[in-house]
């Protein structure tokens, strides 16, 4: 081999090692990535379930006071008509 060669050889596969480490970087760094969107995913879901479960409670909640409601707005129609009643006679 001439020294030319050699010398662009040895030129090939610093570049090529190089290019593999930027490489290996590169995926250390998308696994990182990934592990941190995994966890920020888990999290949301598990937000996202605490959520779901306090808009039940509310619902339930809503739910049971507007039949109270009900009951409260019969309750007084019935004792205004015994008003008026009483008022007629």
């Amino acid at each position: 081999m001439n020294p030319t060669r050699e010398e662009e050889s040895v030129d090939s596969l610093s570049s090529l090692e190089e290019r593999i480490l930027r490489a290996v970087e590169l995926v250390s760094q998308l696994k990182q990535q990934n592990q941190t969107l995994q966890k920020e995913v888990e999290e949301a879901l598990a937000g996202k379930s605490e959520a779901q479960a306090q808009l039940a409670k509310l619902q339930q909640e809503m739910d049971s006071l507007r039949s109270e409601r009900k009951q409260v707005r019969t309750r007084i129609e019935k004792l205004l008509g015994q008003m008026d009643l009483l008022s007629e006679s």
